[in-house]
C-alpha cells in the first residue's frame, strides 16, 4: 500500500534527482496567437467601458480615433489602432536598421486586431450596466484580460500586434528583460498620450488618460510578466504547423 501511495505522485509529476516537477501541458502556439488577438481586444474594449482610462499602450491611438471621429465619423478605434501601428513599424525598422518581411506580418496582426476590437467595442456596448461598482469591475476585468493576452503574444512564433514586437525586439538589442523593457515603453506612451490629450482637448484636459491608464503604467508589465511565469510553469508551448520559419 505504501508503495502505491508513493507511486502516484511519481506518475503524475514525474521524479527528477531528489524532487520532482509538474508535468506541463501541451500548448500550441498558434491557439496562444488567436488567443492573444482575442483578449487584448475583450480587455481593451472593458476598459473603454469603465472609463476609468485606457491602457496607456492603446490610449495614444483612441485619442487619434476620438479627435478624428468628430470630423470623420467612419474612422473607428481599431482603423487608428492598426494605422497608428504601421507609422511605429517604420519606427523598429529605423532603430534596428534593417526590413524583415516578417515584420508585415505584424501588420497584418494589427489589422486583425482592429476588427477584433471595433467587433468587441460593439458587443461590450450592448451591456447596459455602468455604475461605479460595474466599472470597477470593467476596469480589473480589463486590465487582467489585457496583461493575460500580451504574455500569450510573447509565447507564440506567429508576428504579435507592433506593439509587443516592438518591445520583444528592442529587448533583445539591448540584451535587457522583456518585462522591465515593456514597462519604460508603457510609461513612455502614457507621456504620449497625455500631451495628446492636452493637444486635442485643451491643457489640462484628460481625455481617454485618466488614473486608471497611471495604474496600468504601474502594474501592466508586472502582471505580464507574472502570467507569463505562471504559463511556462503549466504549459509546454509547441508549434503545431511548420511555419515557423515564415516569420522568423
Amino acid at each position: 500500500m505504501t508503495a502505491r501511495k508513493e507511486l502516484r505522485p511519481a506518475l503524475r509529476y514525474g521524479w527528477y534527482g531528489r524532487g520532482y516537477c509538474v508535468s506541463k501541458r501541451k500548448f500550441y502556439t498558434e491557439w496562444a496567437y488567436v488567443l492573444g488577438v482575442v483578449t487584448l481586444a475583450l480587455g481593451t474594449a472593458m476598459m473603454e467601458k469603465a472609463n476609468f482610462g485606457l491602457s496607456m499602450v492603446v490610449a495614444p491611438a483612441y485619442l487619434v480615433y476620438l479627435k478624428l471621429s468628430q470630423v470623420w465619423g467612419f474612422v473607428t478605434f481599431g482603423m487608428a489602432e492598426y494605422t497608428l501601428q504601421a507609422c511605429l513599424l517604420v519606427v523598429l525598422m529605423l532603430i534596428l536598421r534593417r526590413f524583415r518581411v516578417a515584420y508585415l506580418f505584424s501588420f497584418v496582426t494589427a489589422v486583425i486586431y482592429g476588427f477584433t476590437l471595433d467587433g468587441c467595442m460593439a458587443l461590450v456596448a450592448l451591456v447596459g450596466e455602468s455604475g461605479i461598482a460595474w466599472r470597477i469591475g470593467y476596469y480589473a476585468a480589463g486590465l487582467l484580460v489585457c496583461s493575460t493576452g500580451v504574455a500569450l503574444f510573447f509565447r507564440t512564433y506567429i508576428a504579435p500586434a507592433v506593439y509587443e514586437l516592438f518591445v520583444k525586439k528592442l529587448a533583445e538589442k539591448l540584451n535587457r528583460n522583456v518585462s522591465r523593457i515593456k514597462i519604460v515603453y508603457d510609461c513612455t506612451s502614457c507621456l504620449v498620450a497625455i500631451a495628446l490629450s492636452f493637444i486635442f482637448f485643451g491643457w489640462g484636459h484628460f481625455e481617454g488618460v485618466k488614473l486608471g491608464t497611471v495604474v496600468c503604467a504601474l502594474v501592466n508589465g508586472w502582471l505580464i510578466g507574472w502570467f507569463g511565469r505562471w504559463m511556462d510553469k503549466h504549459f509546454n508551448f509547441i508549434d503545431a504547423l511548420p511555419l515557423r520559419r515564415w516569420f522568423e
